[in-house]
């Protein structure tokens, strides 16, 4: 059967069991659930982990000979999804501006978030259809108390090449050789401020000290590059953008300046958003030969070097510049939902599909139907601040 109408008999399929699943997932409900219920749910979840035994072998449904990758993670333009985001939590120890409002967040209640093997066996399903990189994000993923298992684990998928993490960095440090034991491959560092009290300010909380003793740690025990996101704001933080350059020089990060984008409860506004042109200019006026470095076709950053520092910056222009047409990734957000999206509200329940005895066929028709609904290109800054989404703590960061 040629791969196209293999697709369109997969989708065909699946209309019947989507809509029986779907409409429990159409509008997702807040709770009252406690931070200390959410706490007693992640502690039972560890257990499992100890105890996740992977499904029987599934075939690969797809016909290697005709089409090397997935065709339920191919989507309508014939981008390939290979990069899988997994939010482990929507718990967070900080409070930053741009990620959740002020007063935070209800929290889903906890039999709503994905068990760890729940967790675990979605991502063996990805990755048996080609899913070869899993960021773990929250949240803050190293606040789940089974994190080091769920690593450990994954890094036991065969086909899987890497597996990282986004973390604020406030228990980094203390975690990171157990991290690095359990096999964890890549670490990217949030960081907005090099000044101590603007840090405060930006993330609500203290712990600067913290998240800088948290990235000469990763250094030291070998992580090339530590990635450091900044996202920039103006009127906060773009007066700082040759320092955190100036950081490239001795050590081996990748400082990535993300441009501010719009998510709920972020109060984001154009007039704060310092696009991509404006901060690259005001850099090379400090370092004229800049130098622009070769990027993968589905890389998020345009990378830069200056010439004799070991590290290198990159920017994130989601707004001003897209990167849709090369877009690889998709998203599981801590309560189970598929987001084939960062920018759009569109979501498909697989904790439910899952919890009703689906079968991987069907969970795999469920998602290859997401999958190609996925848009060419988000809507624009201007449409994306005035749609209804997730703060972003409840996305993944």
């Amino acid at each position: 059967m040629a791969a196209g109408t293999r697709i369109c008999c997969s989708l065909r399929n699946a209309r019947t069991f989507f809509a029986r699943c779907h409409n429990r997932s159409e509008q997702r409900l807040f709770s009252s659930a406690t931070h200390q219920e959410n706490e007693l749910e992640l502690r039972d979840s560890s257990v499992a982990a100890a105890n996740f035994q992977t499904r029987p072998s599934l075939e690969r449904l797809t016909d290697e000979k005709v089409l090397p990758f997935s065709a339920f993670l191919t989507d309508s333009f014939g981008r390939r999804h290979n990069y899988l985001r997994i939010s482990l939590t929507e718990k967070c120890n900080l409070r930053c501006q741009y990620c959740m409002p002020e007063e935070g967040v209800k929290l889903t209640p906890r039999g709503q978030l994905l068990s760890t093997s729940e967790v675990l066996t979605l991502a063996q399903l990805f990755v048996r259809e080609g899913v070869d990189k899993i960021r773990l994000t929250g949240g803050e993923p190293l606040i789940r108390p089974d994190v080091l298992d769920i690593i450990a684990e994954l890094k036991k998928l065969v086909g899987l090449k890497t597996v990282a993490v986004t973390t604020n960095g406030i228990n980094l440090s203390r975690l990171l050789p157990k991290l690095k034991d359990a096999g964890l491959d890549l670490i990217n560092i949030s960081l907005d401020s090099l000044v101590p009290a603007k840090f405060e300010f930006v993330v609500r909380r203290k712990g600067f000290h913290k998240v800088m003793e948290s990235i000469d740690k990763a250094v030291e025990l070998g992580y090339n590059p530590v990635k450091i996101n900044c996202v920039v704001m103006r009127g906060l933080n773009e007066d700082e953008l040759l320092d955190f350059v100036q950081l490239t020089e001795k050590k081996p990060l990748e400082v990535r300046f993300i441009e501010y984008m719009p998510f709920d409860g972020n109060k984001w506004n154009f007039k704060k958003m310092v696009s991509y042109q404006e901060m690259l200019d005001q850099i090379r006026q400090q370092w004229p030969n800049l130098e622009r470095l070769q990027s993968g076709p589905a890389d998020t950053a345009k990378t830069f070097k200056v010439p004799g520092f070991k590290g290198q910056l990159g920017f994130i222009t989601s707004m001003s510049d897209n990167f849709c047409g090369s877009c690889n990734r998709l998203r599981i957000t801590a309560d189970g939902n598929l987001k084939v999206c960062l920018f759009g509200n569109s979501e498909v329940s697989l904790r439910d599909i899952l919890r009703s005895g689906a079968s991987d066929e069907e969970l795999l028709q469920i998602i290859g139907a997401a999958v190609g609904r996925k848009k060419k290109q988000h809507a624009g800054m201007f449409s994306i601040s005035q749609m209804k989404n997730r703060p972003m703590v409840l996305i993944g960061g």
